[in-house]
């Protein structure tokens, strides 16, 4: 079965299906990789929303490569701040071995995949895995690492060295089957906990595995009141627009939270950030959003809001806007020197705000995100909870202009075309554009504006479900063997 078709089959026939990372691997030096060769997203499974990770054998047999790593760690990530139950589909050739010396570069990389379902483990967040397919080297360790794993007979084998390996070092022939296989798992080694005859099957098997967790269901809350109509022209119109003033910021927010209503916070206080209340799906949370960079009295008044929201235990949804950068320049160039230092201990009094925050956080470039406001406005560094970008939205983390290339000696011969290296990917990304971000998994994914709500919402109900997890945290994981 082709992994879409897989997810049909765990899935609730009525889940919202929130993907993750689906542009993860255009646009790499290596080459281009189809979603990093894993699908990844959030739906429900009986009624409760889990971390879905399956590897992709119609790319290079689901061999990890360096971005794979990394987009799996940002859903394994997820699964954890949000303390959803962690489903692994394994079908998958191993690591990319000429792109080994990359894969187990540092801390967070390689075999950090496999320790983060011990750790999850031992905090009483369920690991779980299916076997569909052949699963070799490190794509063993993925369901061996879980505490509820099954198997498709004749289709899912495990072994650290497959058939061939064995015959180039002991000589001896035998068959994937014989060497991994169910009957094998399941009976032997106990690697395995369910011998499934089908793949539907074994999906049926899972389901019933995620109905006995001791997770409530969720489902959304009722409407605080009905919403703005989400028309295509309205928001649709805005992505793409060099900026997007308080005005078009305000009528963001009026799309996004219930019937338009917003309760603003600190009005007349701090010139580029707006701040207040409002609800999503019957859900009280605090909205901030920056119409610029940010002054000595945004920092502050963006400091206070979400001291208060931490206190309230109200989501937090950021709306990245600073414009167009050399509007930014312009602005941080007509200060003096003074405004300069304490718009700077403004901003750091919201940055120590935005990091020590529990509550759940939502980000959403809908404008450009220049400098440190990649800290204030909760960026990647900041673990979001999801964070988004809208089309045409770009991150700058530095104000400097580009050096502009050297220029050739008089002399120097120039260089033959054909020494230059054909690249080896159909895309050139601009760096920091929502799309080069995508590609590399530092953002969730780009969104449709008019979908933002929609969006939005979804994460929230995602968000809310780990207010049900009655599980306390362990000493320890499940020791499977």
């Amino acid at each position: 079965m082709l992994v879409r078709d897989k997810f049909k089959k765990l899935l609730d026939d009525d889940s919202d299906f929130l993907e993750l990372s689906l542009l993860a691997g255009l646009g790499m030096e290596y080459g281009d990789v189809p979603a990093a060769g894993t699908i990844s997203g959030i739906g429900k499974i009986q009624g409760r929303y889990c971390v879905i990770m399956s590897n992709d054998g119609t790319v290079k047999s689901g061999t990890f490569y360096p971005i794979t790593v990394t987009k799996n760690l940002r859903s394994q990530t997820i699964s954890a701040m949000n303390r959803l139950p962690s489903v692994y589909i394994v079908d998958s050739a191993g690591g990319f071995l000429p792109l080994q010396s990359e894969l187990f570069a540092d801390k967070n990389h390689g075999g950090r995949g496999f320790r983060n379902p011990a750790v999850m483990s031992a905090a009483g967040i369920p690991q779980l895995a299916i076997v569909c397919g052949s699963c070799t080297a490190g794509g063993a360790y993925q369901p061996s690492m879980c505490e509820d794993a099954a198997i498709v007979t004749r289709i899912g084998t495990i072994f650290l060295g497959g058939p061939p390996l064995v015959k180039a070092a002991t000589g001896e022939d035998i068959s994937a089957e014989d060497l991994g296989g169910a009957t094998l798992h399941c009976s032997v080694s106990g690697v395995t906990d369910y011998f499934a005859g089908t793949e539907e099957e074994g999906f049926e098997v899972v389901r019933d595995i995620v109905a006995t967790l001791n997770v409530n269901q969720v489902s959304p809350a009722p409407l605080d009141s009905e919403e703005l109509p989400m028309k295509a022209d309205v928001l649709d119109a805005l992505s793409g627009i060099p900026s997007i003033d308080r005005s078009k910021l305000y009528a963001v927010i009026g799309r996004i939270v219930d019937g338009g209503r917003f309760r603003e916070f600190k009005e007349l206080y701090g010139i580029n950030l707006i701040t207040g209340y409002a609800f999503v799906e019957g859900r009280c949370v605090g909205v901030i959003g920056n119409a610029g960079p940010l002054t000595y009295q945004d920092g502050l008044k963006g400091s206070h809001f979400v001291q208060i929201c931490q206190q309230r235990q109200l989501p937090l949804i950021f709306l990245q806007n600073s414009g167009p950068v050399e509007e930014h320049l312009a602005f941080t160039k007509g200060l003096s020197t003074e405004d300069l230092y304490q718009a700077t201990k403004g901003r750091a009094a919201m940055i120590g705000a935005v990091s020590c925050v529990t509550v759940p956080k939502i980000t959403v470039n809908i404008g450009n995100c220049h400098g440190d406001d990649n800290y204030t406005m909760c960026g990647p560094s900041f673990s979001p909870n999801f964070i988004f970008s809208w089309p045409g939205s770009d991150v700058t983390h530095t104000l400097n202009p580009p050096p502009a290339p050297p220029k050739p000696k008089e002399n120097e011969p120039a260089l033959k075309a054909g020494k230059q290296r054909k690249p080896l990917s159909a895309f050139n990304f601009p760096v920091g554009s929502s799309l080069y971000q995508a590609s590399r998994v530092l953002i969730d994914g780009i969104i449709i504006p008019s979908e933002t709500r929609k969006i939005v919402a979804q994460c929230l109900r995602i968000c809310r479900q780990q207010e049900s997890m009655t599980n306390s945290p362990k000493d320890f994981p499940v020791f499977r063997l």
